[in-house]
Parts: C-alpha cells; structure tokens; sequence
C-alpha cells in the first residue's frame, strides 16, 4: 500500500483477489466483460446476415473473372507462354496466378 501511496494512487480501485470480496468483485467484471463481447459478436454476426440477406456480400473483390479463370487455364496447358506473360495478360501476379491455377472456375 505504501507503494501505491506514494504514487498518489488510490488504492480502493485495484482489485486485491487475496480476499473473496476482491475475488467477487474481479469475477463480476469478468463476467461482464464476457457478456458485452457475447452482444457484440451476436449484433456482428445479425448485421452480416442482414446484409447477405439484401444480396451483399463482404470480402475483397475477385482479381479474375470466372471467364478470364477459364481463360488463364487455358492458357497455362499451352506450353509456348510462359507464367510471366500470363500473368501480365491478365495483369495480376504470380500467387495469385497459382491461386487461380489450383481452383476450380465454378466457384
């Protein structure tokens, strides 16, 4: 407490968890905090319905069409281009290149 004195600090404001009041008092915040995070997750996840329920959808936009998907495929079974020059076509780079490559068109 002295530490705490010389500080200025008043020291009915920390939890002391040595004693059961401190422990119900530190538990009592816990469990509020918990709740609030609960409400705030609940008010996310029905914001993010709603949305999608009006046709909405988050995320970064797709680099590709799901032509342009069709066409790099295409592309990368002629074996006379070359990665770099599909990937300029297209104008993207090499991950998302391979990305591409790797997924099916459809989705």
């Amino acid at each position: 407490l002295d530490y705490f004195m010389c500080l200025k600090m008043d020291y009915f404001i920390l939890p002391f968890t040595t004693t059961s009041g401190g422990k119900l008092i530190f538990h009592i915040f816990a469990s509020l905090a918990e709740f609030e995070a609960d409400r705030n997750r609940e008010r996310t996840d029905a914001g993010l319905a709603a949305a999608r329920s009006r046709g909405r959808v988050g995320g970064r936009p797709r680099a590709l069409t799901k032509e342009q998907h069709r066409q790099l495929i295409t592309m990368s079974r002629d074996k006379s281009l070359s990665v770099k020059a599909i990937c300029d076509t297209f104008g993207i780079k090499r991950p998302t290149y391979y990305k591409y490559l790797n997924s099916d068109p459809k989705d």
